[in-house]
């Protein structure tokens, strides 16, 4: 089975996200460049991280293509029972990091792409691997960049992340913030005298907490969500250096996620107003105590409607007649409708609950599926789709 053996290659190289993945670029690159098929490689400045992009079948024409990313989260940590760069089987499980998120779906896309390179494709079959998208579809823009001039975009794109080869046909969107608080430093002993830094940080979470308390019981709904409404999460707060000090910094990182129905800027600003009330009444005496709002990453969700040409040709190429699924993770898909207006779907092997853990694993069978509906994207590409 060849999508095992790439797999198995794939799985080597510790591609985690804003470490190189030069190396796994250069090994698809002549992969691929076996079956005669020229890749467009898209580096970063400093050369560690790229992007890879290929045609395969003729070049005059829309196609469809298949997206997946090459990066992967650390391992420190975790627990793992066996080297997690090297992958492992057990029964009919395969173990290894990157194995469900998402290295199995770039396995069986390559081999598609070895495949078709022998096939007539009337239609084209386009590849687009990324780096850094686990830390806030970071890579992927640079690729939407290089391929936005271009006249000729991809029909739709299938991204490959795993859903258990369900069909999902949208995600939230995702905002990650970070509030800069500064109070006013004092000795401890006099800490009335000063401003907490790390109180006007908890102020603010109270703040988030209702909201959060509001949105649950009386906002927007999307059912297809396992969580119906869009969240408000605070993540990490730093602040303080010793005890008896009153820190006069803190900074709070917290991240939006929203449904279609919610705009993330009216949130945004409306938390921007709840950091000034909370300033408010310590300004007169110190002008300079204030909590700055900034941005530190964003993509948009996903909300592909389900009469959609890619819904539709999931169904045909997967066998499925149920309804698209909503997944709770982020994806790049977001993005390719927003940036290029290419529609997007999301559909891949494995189970985002084997993700991000000690033994992360995914089933033979699951790749089985996923090499089946490579082959019946392949028959329809032939076929002129």
């Amino acid at each position: 089975m060849e999508t095992l053996d790439i797999l198995d290659r794939l799985i080597a190289f510790p591609t985690i996200s804003r470490r190189s993945n030069r190396d796994l670029i250069g090994y698809v690159r002549a992969l691929l460049g076996e079956a005669g098929i020229t890749c467009e490689v898209i580096g970063t400045e400093d050369g560690s991280r790229a992007n890879l992009f290929a045609t395969i079948g003729p070049q005059d024409r829309p196609g469809v293509m298949l997206s997946g990313h090459t990066d992967v989260v650390p391992v420190e940590g975790q627990d793992w029972s066996s080297d997690p760069f090297h992958m492992r089987q057990d029964g009919d499980l395969y173990f290894g990091r990157g194995t469900t998120d998402m290295k199995g779906f770039v396995a069986s896309a390559l081999g598609a792409a070895r495949r078709a390179a022998g096939r007539d494709l009337r239609t084209p079959l386009h590849l687009a691997l990324s780096y850094d998208e686990e830390i806030g579809c970071i890579g992927v823009r640079s690729l939407l960049d290089a391929l936005a001039p271009r006249a000729i975009k991809p029909l739709f794109c299938i991204v490959g992340e795993p859903t258990g080869m369900q069909i999902a046909s949208g995600h939230k969107g995702k905002t990650a913030l970070r509030a800069t608080c500064t109070g006013h430093a004092s000795h401890s002993a006099l800490a009335p005298e000063g401003v907490n830094a790390l109180h006007l940080g908890a102020d603010l979470m109270a703040r988030l907490r209702a909201r959060q308390a509001e949105i649950a019981a009386h906002g927007a709904r999307d059912p297809a969500y396992s969580v119906p409404y869009t969240t408000l999460h605070a993540g990490i707060m730093r602040g303080g250096v010793q005890l008896n000090i009153v820190p006069d910094h803190c900074s709070l990182d917290f991240e939006i996620r929203n449904i279609a129905a919610d705009d993330p800027a009216e949130l945004v600003a409306a938390i921007t107003e709840d950091a000034a009330r909370i300033v408010a009444p310590y300004r007169d005496t110190y002008p300079h105590v204030a909590i700055d709002m900034a941005e530190t990453n964003a993509y948009p969700g996903l909300d592909t409607p389900q009469d959609a040409a890619i819904i539709a040709f999931l169904r045909d190429v997967t066998g499925s007649d149920a309804a698209a699924i909503k997944v709770a993770f982020g994806t790049e898909g977001g993005l390719f409708d927003a940036r290029l207006g290419v529609p997007a779907a999301v559909c891949g092997p494995g189970h985002m609950a084997q993700g991000h853990r000690p033994d992360e694993y995914i089933s033979a069978g699951q790749l089985v599926a996923c090499d089946a509906m490579m082959d019946r994207i392949i028959a329809r590409l032939e076929a002129g789709i």
